[in-house]
């Protein structure tokens, strides 16, 4: 680990301000990514900037209807809370399917959203990487690539042909798929004032910037994550796919939420971990079930329209069937056709 010096932030102004003199610099609070990163060189700030003592650490009701995740709220804190278990279940339940009880008491949810995407490649220094030095090359493409992204890899180049990928590391959080499936807004503070971002706009597919992994500003800093008032508290399911029971990342995972009237279908929302560089969404997927019956051929139409131009690179195939296939059980469980244990 390099040499690096340290402060505290005593202000949201005053972190900014850092930032904007060294941006080599790194935000630090429960650091379960960060320094596991700075472990292997793949991070090498010059300074972390403690922001700790900055006052975002509480859930608020917001004057839409629903509820503001300050962004140094724990993990552990946002499942465990009342108005969340009751009003946003989804979330509750996805976030504690990630980790461990103990990086959970640690991670902040603003942190959450600030994870670096997952690859054996990206952490291996002795391999290119695109990611941590673009035009280096994709290791992944012929290595050993089981956890990789069959999503969003691709780009469409000028004479109107796919590229190849640049990068198919896949975004390891469950949390943030809960929040795209909710529509949350990350709220964010910079130079130039503060900003929301839609959720769907804030993580980046790879493109020809994969060491790019969102749209903040270099000197912008994660103040909230804002809940809409619709959480979807009664038909619901996050289905996580691992290789063992706990503390594994998702091959893939499904965030399914609908609403339902008498047997139809009134709102449908999917969201997909495991397979792309940011949380799959496709609503013209979702609109497939609007309207319909909560059915298994329903369900299954909308699973092919998501994946719809997946492509696998050898080891990782097998997660187009497994994704289809998880959306139809999540959907199922969801809306109660099938058992959840």
């Amino acid at each position: 680990m390099n040499s690096f010096t340290y402060t505290q932030a005593d202000a949201v102004d005053t972190a900014v301000d850092e930032r904007a003199s060294d941006l080599t610099a790194k935000f630090i609070a429960g650091g379960t990514n960060l320094i596991d990163l700075m472990k292997e060189n793949v991070e090498r700030p010059t300074r972390l900037i403690d922001i700790t003592r900055l006052p975002m650490a509480t859930i608020s009701e917001t004057l839409e209807g629903g509820l503001r995740l300050g962004a140094l709220v724990t993990n552990a804190d946002t499942a465990y809370d009342e108005r969340i278990i009751q009003r946003y279940p989804l979330l509750s339940q996805t976030i504690l399917a990630g980790a461990s009880p103990q990086l959970r008491n640690m991670a902040t949810d603003g942190g959450n959203l600030m994870q670096r995407t997952r690859c054996y490649y990206f952490y291996d220094l002795a391999t290119p990487c695109n990611k941590r030095e673009p035009g280096s090359g994709c290791s992944a493409l012929n290595g050993f690539n089981r956890i990789h992204a069959i999503l969003g890899t691709r780009t469409q180049g000028s004479d109107g042909q796919l590229a190849e990928p640049n990068c198919i590391a896949t975004h390891p959080s469950d949390m943030c798929v809960a929040l795209a499936a909710l529509e949350a807004v990350v709220r964010v503070t910079g130079k130039n004032g503060e900003r929301s971002i839609p959720f769907a706009e804030f993580h980046k597919l790879p493109g020809d910037t994969p060491h790019i992994d969102n749209t903040l500003e270099s000197d912008e800093i994660i103040t909230a994550i804002d809940l809409p008032a619709k959480g979807f508290p009664d038909n619901f399911m996050y289905l996580k796919l691992r290789d063992r029971a706990s503390y594994a990342f998702a091959l893939v995972s499904v965030a399914a939420a609908l609403e339902l009237e008498n047997g139809n279908i009134t709102d449908a929302r999917i969201a997909l971990g495991g397979v792309a560089h940011k949380p799959w969404r496709k609503p013209e997927a979702e609109a497939l079930l609007v309207g319909k019956p909560a059915t298994k051929e329903n369900f299954q139409a909308a699973a092919e329209a998501l994946l719809a131009g997946a492509q696998g690179y050898g080891h990782n195939t097998f997660k187009i069937e497994l994704a289809k296939r998880a959306i139809v059980r999540a959907l199922g469980q969801a809306a109660k056709l099938e058992p959840t244990a």
